[in-house]
């Protein structure tokens, strides 16, 4: 029997890895919270399934004597050093496409959360603090004719875009990656540079993945050039999104609201401006900001999901079958 251990994250019961890995491997959840916790565990791995509580790094990876593969059940792959794997020969494979509705949904949500004042109003009037009416929201703007900001119009972001625009907001975006006339085919508006989109976007939701180009992509300067009283949504990568700068634009009043389900560290420390900021009641952008904790992919159907696919990858790779997901 092969041997295919799941590093992180999912646990017993391991119903959908081992309904299409049965008969062909062993599947052993280590629920690792660390890579170091992963030594003299993964080194006889015929296949690795590694989610978002840890790395891979190269000298974990050269520990591995027979693996055939590495694949990460879901869209980022930021937490594998790839570089190492393809010196190792061993592939790495990802889950592009299972949590595409989830995703946009959340930042969606988040997104008419913060627009709409939904998170402000009952996070003060919980504490009591204000009167029963929507003075301590106001002025709130209409959503049609607002400017939609994509940052990444990959299958995520073009479903948040035409999420967007059903509500009536003119939806722009940035991607100097996508092929031209993908703006027309979604009647959306494409902008040739990020300092454009960020000057005339009423709300920024980012899409893009973790790389070296993208890391640090929003930080202080680039909240700057938003229209005063803007909104960011952030559900790709925490390491996207510069958070310090964040909460320092909410207590600025430079940004009225942000949504972030992901963050640099997760979880994040107890003594991250962030969280400290989120949690303390007096703090401007304690009603402003919203955390969720990195939940934006999931539902039930989607866990199935990615489940499934990352262990029929797995199962391909076994049999020596050509992979479909290779980064």
């Amino acid at each position: 029997m092969k041997k295919v251990y799941i590093t992180d994250f999912i646990g017993e019961p391991l119903g959908p890895e081992r309904k299409v890995l049965d008969g062909l491997a062993e599947v052993v959840a280590l629920e690792a919270g660390s890579e170091e916790e992963l030594r003299g565990q993964i080194e006889d791995a015929d296949a690795l399934m590694i989610y978002h509580f840890l790395t891979l790094g190269k000298e974990t990876i050269e520990r591995l004597s027979q693996c055939k593969v590495i694949v990460r059940p879901g869209v980022g792959y930021d937490m594998v050093d790839v570089e190492a794997a393809r010196e190792k020969g061993i592939p790495v494979c990802n889950v592009p496409d299972y949590g595409t509705e989830e995703v946009a949904d959340s930042a969606m949500a988040m997104a008419l959360s913060l627009m709409r004042g939904v998170n402000l109003l009952n996070s003060r009037l919980r504490r009591g603090d204000g009167a029963w009416n929507v003075e301590q929201a106001a002025p709130l703007q209409r959503l049609r004719g607002r400017v939609f900001g994509v940052i990444g119009l990959g299958r995520i972001g073009t479903a948040a875009a035409l999420r967007a625009k059903a509500h009536g907001m003119e939806v722009a975006f940035y991607d100097p990656y996508v092929p031209e006339g993908k703006d027309k085919a979604l009647g959306i508006r494409r902008v040739d540079g990020l300092e454009d989109l960020l000057k005339q976007a009423h709300v920024i939701s980012l899409h893009c993945p973790l790389t070296d180009e993208t890391r640090g992509m929003v930080g202080s300067s680039e909240i700057d050039q938003m229209k005063a009283g803007a909104f960011l949504v952030n559900t790709a990568r925490g390491g996207v999104v510069d958070t310090s700068a964040v909460v320092a634009a909410l207590e600025s009043g430079q940004l009225a609201g942000a949504g972030l389900d992901v963050l640099e560290q997760e979880p994040p420390n107890e003594g991250d401006a962030v969280i400290q900021a989120w949690r303390n009641l007096s703090h401007p952008a304690h009603d402003r900001l919203i955390i969720n904790p990195h939940a934006a992919f999931y539902c039930e159907q989607g866990e199935e999901e990615f489940r499934r696919k990352g262990a029929e990858e797995v199962k391909r790779a076994l049999l020596g079958e050509p992979l479909r997901n290779v980064v």
